[in-house]
């Protein structure tokens, strides 16, 4: 279990990684939890201040949304039903909730219903095995990016050339926007090492109400229709990556498989 950190270290590290490209579009609401998190005794104390910033609160099925300390969640339940019947999150202080809480806070929706779908038949807490949906929908939340590209990008993506979507196309990430959604993944970001990789979801808008929509097909996501991307090789999210060079790693951009 990932030890707890104090308010104080943990808004150091949040305010370091804020600074990051990945991060551009999240910044404003970003600076909004740091400044919460700074004088507050816990993570889910900051994440309750931020939320009561929104100009629009979130509210779930079961009543508005709050973060609660870990210690709340009975032994024996699971969390996403736990999430559902009292719509609390249990939140521990360390980097992985604290990120959890930032993308409930950018993502109410979407997160809302990743909850919805672990309840719903197909993805059934009661079963003795996770499932196929289910599996899918842990990957997405801890894992997934969101990718609208033009196509060429996408196809490249698609075969893995990564020779062609970072070289010969790199002019074209400029019309690109990947948005990385995963709590688990910004966190491993926060250390960025050459072969952090994101399952990315391809979409044609990225938009929260384009990107639930997409999940109104439980079957299309549970055969996992994520492509994997090493996020350090996205053009401008790396120094390293200005050099070809950067690419000729079969360990990290490894070819299609046969």
């Amino acid at each position: 279990m990932e030890a707890a950190l104090s308010s104080a270290d943990l808004a150091a590290a949040f305010e370091q990684t804020l600074g990051q490209p990945w991060l551009q579009a999240y910044r404003p609401q970003g600076q909004v939890l740091l400044e919460a998190l700074r004088p507050s005794d816990s993570v889910a104390e900051a994440l309750n201040q931020a939320l009561a910033l929104r100009a629009v609160p979130i509210v779930l099925a079961a009543g508005p949304l709050r973060f609660v300390p870990q210690e709340l969640l009975p032994e024996g339940e699971a969390y996403e039903r736990f999430v559902h019947r009292t719509a609390s999150v249990p939140t521990r202080d360390n980097a992985h909730d604290l990120l959890n809480g930032l993308i409930w806070l950018l993502w109410p929706r979407l997160k809302a219903r990743l909850n919805a779908l672990h309840m719903s038949e197909r993805g059934d807490l009661r079963g003795s095995t996770r499932g196929p949906l289910r599996d899918a929908l842990t990957v997405l939340d801890e894992n997934a990016a969101f990718l609208s590209a033009p196509q060429p990008l996408c196809e490249a993506l698609r075969a893995r050339d990564w020779q062609r979507l970072f070289i010969e196309l790199r002019d074209d990430w400029q019309q690109a926007q990947l948005l990385p959604f995963g709590h688990a993944l910004l966190e491993k970001l926060m250390l960025p090492r050459k072969p952090i990789c994101a399952h990315v979801l391809i979409l044609p808008t990225l938009d929260e109400a384009s990107v639930c929509a997409a999940l109104d097909d439980p079957e299309w996501l549970a055969r996992k229709p994520f492509v994997p991307l090493p996020v350090l090789g996205v053009p401008g999210w790396w120094p390293a990556n200005e050099s070809a060079d950067f690419y000729a790693d079969p360990q990290v951009f490894r070819p299609p498989r046969l």
